[in-house]
C-alpha cells in the first residue's frame, strides 16, 4: 500500500471516529429498535398464531388465482381477449376521424395546391398520391389501436402481472428445453421483436439465450397487430352479427397470438434436441408485490416510449415505401407496370399457398417494417383490380367509408375467407423486419444464426399456409 493510500485511510478512520461522537447518545438504540421493528413486522406477516384468525393478504389471494394451475391460463387468455376487444372496439371511430382529416380533407387540398402552381402530374403523384397518402393511411390505421393497446399492456406490466405470466409459463419452457426467462423476452416481443431479442440478455446460458432469440419472432409485434385486427374485423367478424363482431374478431386475434406461443414451444423443443442440445438451467423468479397502476404516468410513458416511437418508425418506412409502390405502379414496360409484372409472377405460387401475388409482393416491400403491410396490400389491390371507383388509382392510397367497401375491394381482388385466414397465419409466420434482423446479428455476432432466425419463420409460414390451403380446399370440395 502506498504512503498516500495509508494517509487517506487514516484520515477516513479519524473522521469517522470524530463523527461518531456527534450523533445523539441514543443513536445505537434507535438503530436496533428500527431493525427489530422491521423484523417483527415481517414475522407478523409470515406467522399465524393458533389463537388468531389467518390474516388476509391481498397479494397472496390474487396470486392464488392468477398463478393457479386451474385458473392461471384461462385468466391469461381472458385478459388478452379483453385487451384486444377494447382495442378493436375502441379504434374504429378515431381511425375514421383521422382518415377523414388526412385523406378526405388534406389530400385534396394538397392536390389542388399542386394544380394551382402547375406542378407536373408525375411529381404531384409521387409526393402526394404516393408518399403522403401511404403515410396518412399508416397514421390513421395504426395510431388509434396503438394508443389503446400499449397503455393497456403497460398497465398490466405496471400492476405486476407480467412476472406472473413468466411464472405460469416457466414449467412449459423447461419441459421443451428452454429457459423460464424466455417468457419475459417473449412478452417484450409482443411490443417489439427487436426489444424482445435484446431482452434475451437476462438469460445467462448462451444456448438458451439463442433459443429465445430465434423464437422471438413468433410473438406478434406491434407492427403486425394492425394486419391481424383489420383482417379479423373484416373477414372473421363479418361472419357473425354486428353485436358479436368485435368479440369474435378479438378471439380470432387471440387465437393467432396463442398459436405463436405454442409454435415458440415447438421450435424451442426442436432446437433444444438437435442443433442446440444441452442441459436446462434453473433460475429464481421473484414475484414483485402488486402495485396500484399509475394510470396517468403509464398513459404518458406508453404514448411517448412506445406509441409515438413506433408510429414515427412506421412513418419513416411508409414514406419511401409509398414512393416505391407509386413508381412501380406508374412505370410501365410494354404497357404493363413493374408492380403488375411482379404480382403476376408471384401470383401462382401465392394461390398455391392460399394467398396471392399481392400479399407476397407486400411482404417483400414491407421487409423494412411490418407496419406498412396493409397500406401496401391496399395500394396493390387497387392497382390489379383497376378499382378507380373507390377513389384509388395506380399505386394510390385511398380511404374507404365502410367495412363493406373494403370487403368489396378485397373480393374484387379474388380474396376469400381462406385468403384472410392464411394472411393472418403468414403475418405470424414470416421473416423478421430489418431492424430485428440487424438486432439479432448484433446480439449473436453470427451470420449463421441470423440467417436461421430470419428464414426459419418464412419456411414454416410457407409450410403451414400450404397445409391449411390443401385441407381447406379438400374439405370445401367434399362439402
Amino acid at each position: 500500500m502506498s504512503t498516500q493510500q495509508t494517509i487517506t485511510s487514516e484520515e477516513i478512520l479519524s473522521t469517522a471516529y470524530a463523527l461518531r461522537w456527534e450523533v445523539s447518545s441514543d443513536f445505537h438504540e434507535q438503530v436496533m429498535e428500527s431493525i427489530y421493528t422491521d423484523a417483527a413486522r415481517i414475522a407478523d406477516r409470515a406467522i399465524t398464531h393458533p389463537e388468531e384468525k389467518p390474516r388476509f393478504d391481498l397479494d397472496r389471494a390474487i396470486d392464488r388465482l392468477v398463478t393457479s394451475r386451474t385458473w392461471g391460463f384461462p385468466l391469461m387468455l381472458l385478459l388478452l381477449t379483453l385487451v384486444f376487444w377494447l382495442t378493436i372496439a375502441g379504434a374504429n371511430v378515431p381511425s375514421a376521424m383521422l382518415a377523414t382529416l388526412f385523406i378526405d380533407t388534406i389530400h385534396p387540398a394538397l392536390m389542388g395546391f399542386a394544380a394551382t402552381i402547375g406542378m407536373p402530374w408525375w411529381l404531384s403523384g409521387f409526393l402526394f398520391d404516393g408518399m403522403y397518402l401511404a403515410t396518412a393511411w399508416v397514421v390513421s390505421v395504426m395510431l388509434p389501436p396503438m394508443a389503446i393497446f400499449f397503455p393497456l399492456f403497460t398497465l398490466l406490466e405496471d400492476f405486476g402481472y407480467l412476472p406472473r405470466v413468466a411464472f405460469n409459463l416457466d414449467n412449459m419452457f423447461r419441459k421443451v428445453g428452454a429457459h423460464g426467462k424466455q417468457a419475459l423476452s417473449m412478452s417484450m416481443g409482443f411490443g417489439c421483436n427487436a426489444a424482445g431479442v435484446v431482452a434475451a440478455r437476462v438469460i445467462d446460458s448462451p444456448r438458451e439465450r439463442l433459443i429465445a432469440i430465434i423464437t422471438n419472432n413468433f410473438a406478434l409485434c406491434n407492427g403486425r397487430w394492425p394486419t391481424q385486427i383489420l383482417i379479423a374485423s373484416l373477414f372473421i367478424g363479418g361472419l357473425v352479427s354486428s353485436q358479436l363482431a368485435g368479440l369474435i374478431s378479438a378471439l380470432a386475434v387471440v387465437g393467432i397470438a396463442v398459436l405463436g406461443i405454442f409454435l415458440s414451444f415447438a421450435v424451442s423443443w426442436g432446437l433444444s434436441r438437435t442443433v442446440l442440445r444441452g442441459e436446462v438451467s434453473t433460475f429464481s423468479l421473484e414475484l414483485p408485490p402488486y402495485r396500484p397502476p399509475r394510470i396517468w404516468q403509464t398513459i404518458y410513458t406508453s404514448m411517448i416510449d412506445r406509441t409515438l416511437i413506433v408510429l414515427w418508425r412506421a412513418i419513416i418506412f411508409a414514406m419511401p415505401a409509398g414512393a416505391v409502390i407509386w413508381l412501380s405502379a406508374n412505370v410501365n414496360i410494354a404497357g404493363v407496370s413493374i408492380a403488375e409484372y411482379l404480382i403476376n409472377f408471384l401470383n401462382p405460387f401465392g394461390i398455391f399457398l392460399g394467398l396471392n401475388g399481392v400479399i407476397l409482393v407486400a411482404y417483400i416491400v414491407a421487409i423494412p417494417a411490418n407496419e406498412i403491410v396493409i397500406p401496401t396490400i391496399l395500394m396493390l389491390t387497387v392497382l390489379v383490380t383497376n378499382a378507380t371507383d373507390v377513389g384509388g388509382g395506380a399505386g394510390v392510397m385511398f380511404e374507404l367509408d365502410s367495412n363493406a367497401e373494403m370487403m368489396t375491394l378485397f373480393q374484387a381482388g379474388g380474396w376469400t375467407l381462406l385468403t384472410a385466414v392464411n394472411l393472418m397465419l403468414f403475418s405470424l409466420l414470416h421473416n423478421p423486419c430489418s431492424t430485428t434482423i440487424y438486432t439479432i446479428y448484433k446480439e449473436t455476432g453470427s451470420a449463421k444464426w441470423t440467417t436461421i432466425a430470419s428464414l426459419l419463420p418464412v419456411a414454416m409460414g410457407f409450410a403451414i399456409t400450404f397445409l391449411v390451403a390443401q385441407v381447406w380446399r379438400l374439405v370445401v370440395g367434399i362439402l
